[in-house]
């Protein structure tokens, strides 16, 4: 099982929290996909390999910026 984290800038609200979940959910099979406004972090917890870019442009089309961290 691997953790992935990264950090998203622009996320204030629930809203946009179901935003980047729905949006990551839509790449593959992701286990566990954590979102907080709060603390601005997206960790994916899977099983399987998960591509960077893949995962960046789904927080892109969310309508926010992520990095790995």
């Amino acid at each position: 099982m691997s953790v992935i984290e990264y950090q998203v800038t622009g996320m204030t609200c629930g809203h946009c929290e179901m935003s980047v979940r729905e949006e990551v959910g839509k790449i593959g099979p992701v286990g566990t996909i954590d979102v907080s406004a709060a603390t601005g972090k997206l960790v994916l917890t899977t099983d399987a390999a998960v591509d960077d870019a893949a995962v960046i442009a789904a927080v892109d089309e969310a309508g926010y910026k992520a990095v790995r961290i």
